[in-house]
């Protein structure tokens, strides 16, 4: 039975769903009341931190004792600098007579080279010109911990002895053809020539490729700044012109230490 409206109230009539219809969702068509989604919390975001790698590196780049060799990191330059360091001290205490037998026994002058090349070559690499402070040896503790920690110590090795060998015989060579051709006396063939400078300038030339370029070039430029004035004095020019003979050998091999490099940096960047 229908109830009649009052006079002047209209009536709306609403149609209601049969029971069976499906349910719409109709919380999108009101608009003041906002939508909960089931199974959403919201997370705060989290800082965006820097890569692992970038900070650790970072880090290292901050810390200056990395610029020394250690037992672990860089066993080739720390062993090969403590044996330096011993024949040093033999240098200073020990007689000078012994010593000056010593140092002319390992010269790599013409003479030893013709009669014993493989022994004059090491045995020259086991002495410092000027004892532990002077100039070469800090280059040398510094340059080859630098190249150690980027190639390892094998080929640090190999970059050394490659410079010290070349250089030697590219100095001495011409030496013995002069004598030979009457245009330097026989006492040249018994210069006195040994030390770690050939290794040193070759490995410095080595590392200016694996440093960005604001730091290879001061590095060559400084160390060549420091052969100068030598060369200019004329002293000893054969010695002089090794060590740009070293280095200029240390720069060509630059597209083979920066393979060495690549290829070490390539596990670390897998990981």
């Amino acid at each position: 039975m229908e109830r009649a409206a009052p006079p002047g109230e209209e009536t709306a009539e609403v149609a209601l769903p049969p029971p069976d219809a499906p349910r719409y969702d109709t919380s999108a068509l009101l608009d003041g009341v906002p939508r909960q989604r089931a199974r959403e919390t919201a997370v705060p975001a989290a800082p965006e931190s820097p890569p692992s790698g970038t900070s650790r590196t970072r880090l290292r780049a901050l810390r200056p004792w990395r610029l020394l060799p250690t037992p672990t990191g860089t066993p080739f330059t720390f062993a090969y600098a403590a044996l330096l360091g011993a024949t040093s001290l033999i240098t200073e205490r020990a007689d000078p007579a012994l010593v000056h037998a010593l140092l002319q026994g390992s010269s790599t002058d013409v003479a030893h080279l013709v009669r014993t090349p493989e022994l004059v070559l090491v045995g020259s690499a086991l002495w410092v010109a000027g004892g532990v402070a002077s100039p070469f040896a800090i280059a040398f503790v510094l340059v080859l911990t630098a190249l150690e920690r980027r190639i390892g110590g094998l080929r640090t090795a190999a970059v050394f002895l490659l410079g010290h060998v070349l250089a030697t015989l590219a100095t001495e060579v011409p030496v013995g053809l002069a004598v030979l051709a009457g245009h330097l006396p026989d006492s040249s063939l018994h210069r006195l020539d040994y030390g770690v400078s050939f290794g040193v300038a070759a490995g410095t030339g080595a590392l200016a490729g694996l440093l960005p370029i604001w730091l290879g070039v001061p590095l060559l430029a400084g160390f060549g700044g420091m052969l100068l004035p030598d060369l200019l004095a004329f002293t000893d020019p054969m010695t002089d012109w090794g060590h740009l003979i070293a280095l200029a050998i240390g720069v060509a091999t630059w597209p083979l230490v920066r393979r060495w490099y690549a290829a070490r940096l390539a596990p670390a960047a897998a990981a």
